[in-house]
């Protein structure tokens, strides 16, 4: 299914909050369909947590505001696409068992997809489909305080990470697209008004079918990938999320792809739990809405600087704000 497959499949159901779709199929879809690569199989498990009581399908970028509470695209794609924010209950050793209540509006986030993080001075960047945009929302922010058209050569973003602290590469910018599997570096100049401008500059494309959405970077010690680091990279078309070997500066080695999880309809944002190292993304489910996956198995990240740099002041120092701020 193409993205326009996925907005005619949520059309039919009349645009429904995920919470109104039935789930039971929908789960099975997820984790009894799911199957790991060779190198992966017994190594992890899947979990899903179901839709996101109250977040508009279909689903888009998925990061962490705070340890217990997620941030999630709804309406993506869309020019209503926004992005909420959902409490979450964790249970032995840190694991996510579910949500905690409704989703609430964090932030208007116009045609928001499957890039959702945060990134220096706490700006969260949100990636724009079909229209090839980056939004930035500054601490505090309910709406984009700039929305950037990209450079054609994207066609039209899927994604965007940083790097993480300890990493090939760490601290730097990664954008790809969508349409044509451009992987760009992007380089961020501070604007004046706490936001970025932003240049991109294409390095490598993923191979066919150019569909990449969320990305995220695992450590090479974890089981299967034999002690290289490596990315993460969900794709649309094929159902699948493949792992790729990382160079010096943290970008994918093409000739090392192999599948880390194939069967999935579709899979759109990805995120790292910081507490307990497990893959979160979110995935479309033909028949049974959109919802969010956990991948156990991971170790459990060791925060390095830039991590620090990004994270606290993107979770902690955001949270306070947020606080203070009347909803």
């Amino acid at each position: 299914m193409n993205k326009l497959g996925k907005l005619i499949a949520i059309a039919t159901v009349g645009g429904l909050s995920a919470a109104a779709l039935p789930s039971s199929s929908a789960l099975a879809a997820a984790c009894g369909g799911l199957t790991f690569g060779a190198s992966y199989a017994g190594r992890y498990t899947c979990d899903s947590l179901g839709a996101a009581p109250g977040v508009t399908i279909p689903y888009g970028g998925v990061t962490f505001l705070n340890n217990n509470t997620l941030l999630l695209g709804g309406a993506a794609n869309t020019s209503a696409g926004v992005i909420d924010e959902i409490g979450i209950t964790r249970g032995p050793g840190n694991q996510i068992t579910g949500f905690s209540g409704g989703a609430t509006l964090y932030a208007t986030a116009p045609y928001v997809d499957g890039g959702l993080t945060f990134g220096p001075g706490g700006v969260l960047f949100f990636t724009g489909y079909p229209n090839n945009t980056l939004g930035q929302i500054t601490p505090g922010g309910s709406s984009p305080a700039t929305i950037l058209t990209l450079d054609s050569s994207l066609s039209s973003v899927g994604s965007i990470s940083f790097v993480p602290g300890g990493f090939a590469g760490a601290g730097s910018a990664k954008i790809v697209s969508y349409d044509n599997g451009n992987w760009a570096h992007a380089t961020l100049t501070p604007d004046g008004s706490g936001t970025y401008n932003v240049a991109t500059s294409v390095v490598l494309t993923i191979p066919n079918p150019p569909n990449p959405e969320g990305e995220v970077y695992v450590s090479g010690s974890n089981a299967g990938f034999g002690g290289h680091d490596s990315l993460l990279l969900a794709a649309w078309l094929t159902g699948a999320i493949d792992a790729y070997q990382i160079d010096a500066n943290g970008d994918p080695i093409l000739a090392t792809e192999s599948t880390f999880i194939s069967g999935l309809t579709g899979a759109e944002g990805a995120v790292i739990d910081p507490l307990t190292g497990d893959f979160i993304f979110s995935t479309f489910v033909a028949g049974g809405g959109d919802q969010v996956v956990v991948i156990s198995g991971f170790r459990v990240p060791t925060p390095e600087p830039v991590s620090i740099v990004l994270l606290g002041s993107g979770l902690a120092g955001l949270g306070l704000v947020r606080r203070k701020r009347a909803r």
